[in-house]
């Protein structure tokens, strides 16, 4: 009896390590196969648009001639509406997932919110565009200008800084927060002082996250009624604008037409990278600096 459990032993052990082997294998062929798509991806748009990437194309303005386009006013229309976006979706995402954490009673209520800022995280970001049409740029008459895209991009990617952000609260360790009020301290100070900076280096990856999604949605802003040449440059949040996506879109659809336009497409995706880049490692570094500080 003795020697069948230790076979049946063996081979259920064995049968782990087949299942476990195969397992392996199969993450590390995925792995590899996002990586070598994300490779050939790049090594395409990087041999077809480096070429057309000078200091003309960077700082002339968008024209009908592909000789002679610029994309000086898609770049400052980016940065502005991340302008827009980001303090808006910090601001309204981290004061809700405070407030859902620490000051809404549990219950029907705040299990209904907490319901449809799950389910808004699956909407399609097309109907946030109609949804901004409808607010921002008609009800409120803002028209289709900086403000009104900000706004409505913000609505896009507010679902991820929220959960991010409740997720960076719960993770704080609960004795920090009961020594705070053991020291006499009131709620909102504990959440200023203690809670935040703790949870800070989880709701700035969740800030990162929205803000690389923010700058490469394009639906939301076509809908808006985005222009895809705009010849002046935007100046303020009531200017209107173009962003670099936009024109990769409508650039790419030229192509057809015009196959220069797929090279300019092409070296505008090699500078939006290279602003998302940007912009990213700023992001990790502010995070990196107060991850080691708490």
């Amino acid at each position: 009896m003795k020697y069948v459990d230790t076979v049946q032993v063996q081979k259920k052990m064995n049968t782990r390590l087949v299942t476990n082997n195969l397992a392996k294998t199969l993450f590390f062929v995925s792995t590899m196969f996002g990586l070598v798509v994300l490779a050939v991806l790049i090594f395409r748009v990087v041999s077809e648009g480096i070429s057309w990437v000078n200091f003309d194309f960077l700082t002339g303005k968008l024209s009908t001639n592909a000789d002679r386009a610029g994309i000086m006013g898609a770049i400052l229309g980016t940065l502005w509406l991340m302008a827009v976006v980001a303090p808006v979706t910090m601001i309204v995402g981290v004061g809700t997932a405070i407030y859902l954490e620490s000051y809404a009673k549990k219950g029907r209520l705040q299990s209904f919110i907490q319901t449809n800022i799950s389910n808004l995280a699956g909407v399609p970001s097309i109907v946030f565009g109609i949804l901004g049409l409808t607010v921002f740029v008609r009800a409120m008459e803002f028209g289709n200008v900086i403000l009104a895209g900000g706004l409505t991009m913000s609505l896009l990617v507010l679902p991820i800084v929220v959960v991010a952000s409740q997720e960076a609260i719960r993770a704080v360790p609960a004795h920090l927060s009961e020594a705070s009020y053991g020291m006499g301290a009131t709620k909102w100070q504990t959440i200023k002082n203690i809670v935040l900076p703790a949870a800070l280096p989880g709701i700035l990856t969740g800030a990162i996250l929205s803000l690389s999604r923010a700058i490469g949605e394009t639906a939301p802003l076509v809908v808006i009624g985005i222009p895809a040449l705009l010849i002046p440059f935007p100046g303020g949040i009531m200017d209107r604008f173009t962003i670099l996506p936009m024109q990769i879109y409508y650039w790419t659809i030229d192509s057809a037409l015009v196959a220069e336009y797929a090279n300019l497409a092409a070296a505008t995706i090699v500078v939006l990278l290279i602003v998302l880049f940007l912009l990213n490692s700023i992001a990790i570094i502010i995070r990196n600096k107060f991850q080691q500080r708490y």
